[in-house]
């Protein structure tokens, strides 16, 4: 299985990174094939058309079974970096794409950015949502470890199900 996960924090390194990384450990097998974007270590490129080092990491994200989409949240959604990169594909272009959008942030006013901003857009580029977006209130890294596992278990449960149903549904 191909995962990757795309940062959108502007510091490279970030709490957000981290938070997605500890998803991404509970949720995936361990040899399944991984890859962190961290946009802030592309942000001279990501305005830049054509560009080859974009057009590699869009085809990686594009080509993966499973992307964990992680933003700070800024003025109440995703950060301009993860616009900017999610900009440079055609809608439906994540089509076979399983995404989870994952938002950090520093209060609970903003926990509601990640399914009303966030996951429609991943929805418009034509990945599957599988349930709600992960919130993390920064103020929590301290329980990072339990609250990761609680949102890997409950993605591994909706995950599951919709594998059951796929046995019995009829696939063109």
């Amino acid at each position: 299985m191909k995962t990757t996960i795309v940062v959108g924090n502007p510091k490279p390194a970030s709490r957000t990174r981290q938070v997605a990384e500890a998803l991404l450990d509970r949720l995936v097998k361990d040899d399944a094939d991984r890859q962190v974007i961290d946009l802030a270590d592309c942000s001279a490129e990501i305005f830049t058309w054509p560009s080859d080092v974009m057009s590699a990491l869009n085809e990686r994200v594009a080509g993966s079974d499973l992307v964990v989409i992680a933003s700070p949240t800024y003025k109440a959604t995703y950060t301009g970096l993860v616009k900017a990169f999610l900009d440079r594909y055609a809608a439906g272009a994540l089509t076979g794409v399983t995404a989870i959008p994952v938002m950090t942030g520093g209060s609970p006013a903003h926990a509601m950015g990640v399914d009303s901003h966030l996951a429609p857009l991943l929805t418009e580029l034509g990945a599957v949502v599988p349930g709600a977006g992960w919130y993390f209130e920064t103020s929590s890294m301290a329980s990072l470890d339990t609250l990761a596992e609680e949102a890997a278990a409950r993605y591994a449960r909706t995950i599951g199900q919709l594998a059951r149903l796929a046995e019995g549904v009829r696939i063109p």
